[in-house]
């Protein structure tokens, strides 16, 4: 166990359920604290001063704004700190724009915990190379700056997930194949908690055992149903 002081982490996103979704997520598989989460970006600019962390998780569609102008606001280029951008938005223009401001990453809703592990698991790698290489050659710098997140390894993580919970969430989606599922029907049906519910769902697709799909209404707060994945042939 590492006896350095966690990295400290804020989360910009308006929707409660996956800002906690990510936060559980962050804190049980990195050495990452989150020590805010912000609704809006006014609140996002207080946890900032306040906190001054090294990572932000950012969304884009936020009750006062958009979070990409964030990114070029004075107060975040004042603190050495990353942005991982985490948004619905996927029009090129936003996408550019957050790039070029310095965005981490760019990761699109709906997000599949193994895409942000890669994302999390190569910022994690970037810290550990800026806080212990002096010198750098060429390869270290491709491996920095040029490796894509996708290019990852990564298997679901066991971590938290009891058989006879899984087993049961199985069942419920082998009985009803074809019905698409918000997770407070999945939580009824099976007796636990929407927390609880909401990461064995997220392990069962990135276990591809059930697929998710997007609901959308209000711009940017996409509703995630889930159905049984087809069965592979």
């Amino acid at each position: 166990m590492s006896t350095t002081r966690p990295l400290d982490v804020v989360i910009v996103e308006d929707e409660p359920h996956l800002a906690e979704l990510h936060r559980e997520y962050i804190e049980q598989n990195f050495h990452l604290r989150v020590v805010g989460i912000a609704a809006s970006i006014d609140q996002a600019c207080s946890l900032i001063r306040q906190h001054q962390p090294r990572l932000i998780l950012l969304d884009n569609y936020l009750p006062d704004g958009k979070g990409v102008e964030l990114i070029d606001n004075p107060l975040l280029k004042s603190y050495e700190c990353s942005v991982i951008f985490i948004t619905a938005a996927s029009d090129m223009q936003t996408c550019s724009h957050a790039m070029r401001s310095g965005a981490f990453d760019y990761l699109i809703k709906p997000v599949f915990f193994q895409r942000l592990h890669a994302s999390l698991e190569r910022f994690m790698r970037f810290i550990h190379t800026v806080q212990q290489v002096k010198v750098v050659d060429q390869h270290a710098l491709d491996r920095l700056f040029n490796l894509p997140a996708a290019e990852a390894s990564i298997t679901p993580s066991t971590k938290g997930i009891e058989p006879q919970t899984l087993e049961r969430i199985k069942n419920l989606f082998a009985e009803h194949p074809d019905t698409a599922m918000s997770v407070e029907e999945v939580v009824e049906n099976v007796g636990i908690s929407k927390t609880t519910g909401r990461r064995y769902l997220e392990y069962c697709v990135e276990s591809g055992l059930i697929s998710v799909e997007m609901l959308y209404g209000n711009i940017g707060h996409p509703r995630r149903l889930y159905r049984k994945a087809p069965d592979k042939p």
